[in-house]
């Protein structure tokens, strides 16, 4: 009995695990669902950051709009010298990259450019 509890404890763990990362990996789209031909720039100010894997994000108003931006893995950010501090919300941005193809208001961002300094992001 205690063998078989185990078992069941053991599968309903791995399904568990399983849903979780299928739910992450359903979330986390393609770079081909982006209109690389269509690259642009969008600037105002940051009304919202996220700096976190599998990607940082930023949410900034422009013409009207709510873009949400999604920028490199966190790591990435970092290690070009791109700090959590500087997405705060409230500084100004200038972000260039492509439209969502599936999404209005999305765009995947190449570079960022916060306080005059600007940092390649792919």
């Amino acid at each position: 009995m205690k063998d078989l509890s185990r078992r069941h404890a053991l599968l309903a763990g791995a399904t568990a695990g399983l849903v979780g990362f299928a739910g992450r990996a359903a979330a986390h789209h393609g770079w081909g669902s982006y209109d690389a031909a269509a690259a642009f720039a969008i600037e105002g100010e940051i009304l919202a950051a996220k700096y976190e894997n599998p990607h940082g994000e930023v949410e900034i108003m422009h013409a009207g709009k709510r873009w949400t931006c999604t920028l490199a893995p966190p790591f990435r950010m970092q290690n070009r010298g791109l700090p959590p501090e500087a997405l705060r919300p409230g500084a100004r941005a200038r972000v260039e990259g492509y439209p969502s193809r599936m999404h209005d208001a999305e765009m995947r961002a190449e570079r960022i450019t916060i306080a005059g300094k600007t940092v390649e992001l792919r």
